[in-house]
């Protein structure tokens, strides 16, 4: 059976499909139980949320669905020391996206104040919780952390752009590695080189991985169908983890708009860009992403430059400009057929074993 895999017989379920876990609101219970009931596991986003708030989310999850699932933090989660970015950067950065700010009629904010990282709060809360499976991305966590969900029976996942990157989380000890490629959408989640230089393709990386580590691989990046999965599984991984395919459904936290641009013909054109957060991801080209390109080293760092112009996304999105906004997405949007989870999910598991034969 192509779905008994190392993938799918450590995690615990049925057929090796993972739900991205997506951040910034776009991921939901409703989509993660979906997903996880019908036999894959789905996946939430949690670095925006407080230890509390997590600590309720797992309780939702738990009251969805009795079969496993994955909550995802980001290792690291700011790219800039300690302090303040000082006032010439920050006006330098005003200076860029204060013609939009106008455009809307919203004021320009005053300069962000940094926080400290969040991670290690967030940690605490999900070994409290016990979440079947915990994947980090933007880094590696310490081996007091990792044995610490090893202790409670959570299962972990690391995510590598590189094939330095998997071996690192391999000699780590992780149960499965995530080879995302430069198809995705969303945040490039590199850490040992810049994202910049961490833009090798899924199906390249999936080998090189395969070559070289002994944990489990699975794939992700420009895969949305049976097509994709059976491609992926051909070329050594046994598994995959779907996220614009899944955040283009009904079921997914993305507003209506949103999933109606990964429908689109708009959705053939994306970019990798920082102008949305200050970190390199991949989303659909907009005129706000076009007008910026070639100044991102004039942009505020992560997360400042995302919590600058958040008053731009919700002015924008209030007027209808969305022209003025990034969307995520990756390059595999045009093929996109479903909008609703379950029906994805049903199609990838009936068809995979004919692109298999």
């Amino acid at each position: 059976m192509w779905n008994r895999t190392h993938v799918s017989r450590v995690l615990g379920i049925e057929y090796p499909i993972l739900q991205g876990p997506f951040g910034g609101n776009l991921s939901s219970v409703k989509l993660v139980s979906t997903v996880s009931n019908l036999g894959g596991m789905g996946g939430y986003g949690a670095y925006m949320l407080t230890p509390d708030e997590i600590i309720a989310l797992d309780k939702e999850l738990k009251q969805a669905t009795d079969k496993p699932y994955n909550i995802n933090l980001w290792v690291s989660d700011s790219d800039f020391s300690a302090g303040e970015v000082s006032e010439a950067q920050f006006e330098k950065a005003a200076a860029l996206v204060k013609p939009f700010f106008d455009e809307v009629g919203a004021p320009l904010p005053a300069k962000p104040k940094a926080y400290p990282s969040r991670f290690e709060n967030q940690v605490d809360a999900l070994l409290a919780t016990k979440p079947p499976v915990f994947s980090f991305i933007f880094g590696l966590p310490s081996q007091t952390i990792l044995e610490d969900f090893r202790q409670k029976g959570i299962k972990l996942i690391g995510n590598a752009t590189t094939l330095d990157e998997a071996i690192a989380l391999d000699n780590a000890g992780v149960d499965v590695i995530i080879a995302s490629g430069f198809e995705a959408g969303g945040h490039r989640p590199s850490f040992l080189e810049s994202p910049e230089a961490s833009l090798t393709g899924t199906f390249v990386l999936v080998q090189q991985i395969r070559e070289k580590v002994k944990t489990p691989v699975a794939a992700a990046g420009g895969i949305a169908d049976a097509r994709g999965v059976a491609a992926a599984f051909t070329l050594g991984a046994e598994g995959v983890q779907i996220g614009t395919a899944f955040l283009a459904t009904e079921e997914s936290g993305a507003t209506e708009y949103h999933r109606n641009l990964l429908h689109s013909d708009a959705a053939r054109y994306t970019t990798l860009t920082k102008v949305s957060t200050g970190r390199l991801g991949r989303g659909i080209r907009s005129r706000f992403t076009e007008t910026l390109a070639g100044h991102h080293d004039e942009l505020l760092p992560f997360p400042l430059q995302n919590q600058f112009i958040v008053p731009l996304r919700k002015a924008a999105t209030e007027k209808q400009q969305y022209d003025l906004i990034m969307f995520w997405g990756g390059q595999i949007a045009p093929v996109l057929k479903h909008t609703s989870a379950k029906k994805l999910f049903e199609a990838i598991v009936e068809e995979v074993p004919g692109y298999l034969k």
